[in-house]
C-alpha cells in the first residue's frame, strides 16, 4: 500500500480484492456472492472506472439499507434458446453474472440465446458481461432499462433510465468491447462526484425544478440529460423497449429490465474466420492517416484494456475515506 498522499491510497489488486470481499461479507453476502461482486468491481477499478470500482460498494451498502431481504432467483419462462429470470431482489451483478452463464451455455449449444432479467438492481458495467461472452467465442449484446433518472429533452423531470448498451466481439486478440450509456452522465459517476463534493460539467443535469445545475446533490434530486439531445434520448427509448421484453413491465419497484443476447458466429461464419476478418477490419481502421498532433487512432475499449494491464502491475488508487469506510463495513460498524 502506498500512502504518498493523505487523501489517496494505492492498493495492489490482491489488497483491493481482499478489502472488497471483507466489506461485502460484512454486508451479509456469502463467500461466493462476495467473490462475484468483488471480481466485478475490482475489474472496473483496474480498467480505470473508479466510480464503478470500490466506491460502488458504499453505494451498494446504502441501497441495501432500504431494501427487503432477497429471495431465491427463479426462472419465469424458458425455451432451448431463452430464459427469463426473476432476480428475487438480489444485486444485479449477481443476477447478470448468472444470466451470462446461462447465455453462454444456451448459445454454445444452439447458436443463439436471449436472457432477460428483472426484479434486480445495480447491475454494474455491461462491458463485463459482454466480455465474458466474447471470451467464450460469442458475440454479446447487453441492454439495460433502469429506473427513471434521465429527463427527455425539454422536460423538467426524469422519465427513463441511463439505459446503457454494450457489445462484445471475439477477435484474434482481446475481445473488442463497446460500452456506452445513453445519458450524458451515469448515476454512479454522479454519486462519486457527490461523495467528493466535485462539480459536474455544464449541460449534463437539471435540478428538481428543471433548471440546469452543476451541483451533484441537486442533480441527484433532479435528473441527468441524454447525451446528444434527441438522438441519445431515442437510443435510450430503444433500450427501454428492450427492457420491457426482459420483464420491466411487471417490476413495479425498480421498473428495470436487463437483456442479454449471445450469438455464435458459426451461424454465419466459422469462428476463426470471423475472428480474423474482424481483427483485419479493426487494424485497417487504426491505420488510417492521422491529423497533425494525433498519435493514435484509438478504438473503444483500448484505453480500459491498457489501464487494466497497467493497474494490474501498479495497483489502483482510491480515496482514503473510501478505504476507511470499507474497513468499517468489514468490521461490521457500517462505515
Amino acid at each position: 500500500m502506498d500512502n504518498n498522499s493523505s487523501s489517496r491510497v494505492r492498493l495492489t489488486p490482491g489488497e483491493a480484492c481482499e478489502l472488497s470481499r471483507s466489506a461485502l461479507l460484512g454486508l451479509g453476502y456469502t463467500a461466493s456472492e462476495a467473490q462475484v461482486l468483488a471480481d466485478h468491481m475490482v475489474d472496473a477499478a483496474l480498467c480505470g472506472y473508479e466510480y464503478s470500482g470500490l466506491p460502488k460498494i458504499l453505494n451498494l451498502a446504502e441501497q441495501l439499507r432500504g431494501r427487503p431481504g432477497a429471495c431465491p432467483m427463479r426462472v419465469l419462462h424458458e425455451t432451448p434458446v431463452s430464459t427469463r429470470l426473476h432476480g428475487g431482489g438480489h444485486n444485479g451483478m449477481l443476477v447478470l453474472h448468472h444470466a451470462t452463464q446461462i447465455a453462454i451455455e444456451k448459445a454454445s449449444a444452439h447458436g443463439f440465446a436471449i436472457v432477460g432479467a428483472s426484479h434486480t438492481w445495480m447491475s454494474g458495467r455491461g462491458s463485463y458481461y459482454v466480455e465474458m461472452l466474447a471470451n467464450a467465442g460469442l458475440i454479446g449484446i447487453h441492454t439495460v432499462s433502469s429506473r427513471p433518472q434521465v429527463a427527455p429533452p425539454g422536460a423538467t423531470r426524469a422519465a427513463i433510465g441511463t439505459n446503457p448498451i454494450s457489445f462484445g466481439f471475439p477477435t484474434e486478440n482481446a475481445p473488442f468491447v463497446i460500452d456506452l450509456g445513453t445519458s450524458a452522465l451515469m448515476f454512479t459517476d454522479l454519486a462519486l462526484r457527490a461523495r467528493r463534493g466535485e462539480m459536474l460539467p455544464e449541460g449534463v443535469a437539471i435540478d428538481a425544478e428543471g433548471a440546469p445545475t452543476r451541483d451533484p446533490i441537486l442533480a441527484s434530486l433532479g435528473a441527468v440529460l441524454p447525451f446528444g439531445g434527441h438522438k441519445g434520448f431515442a437510443l435510450g427509448l430503444a433500450m427501454q423497449a428492450l427492457g420491457v421484453l426482459a420483464g420491466s413491465g411487471d417490476d413495479h419497484e425498480e421498473h428495470a429490465g436487463y437483456l442479454l443476447m449471445a450469438i455464435k458466429p458459426d451461424l454465419l461464419l466459422p469462428l476463426e474466420e470471423y475472428r480474423r476478418s474482424l481483427s483485419d477490419s479493426l487494424a485497417r481502421i487504426k491505420a488510417v492517416p492521422m491529423q497533425p498532433g494525433v498519435h493514435e487512432i484509438r478504438l473503444p475499449s483500448e484505453r480500459s484494456r491498457q489501464e487494466r494491464e497497467r493497474n494490474t502491475e501498479a495497483g489502483i488508487v482510491i480515496d482514503e475515506a473510501v478505504m476507511i469506510a470499507l474497513r468499517n463495513l468489514a468490521q461490521g460498524s457500517g462505515g
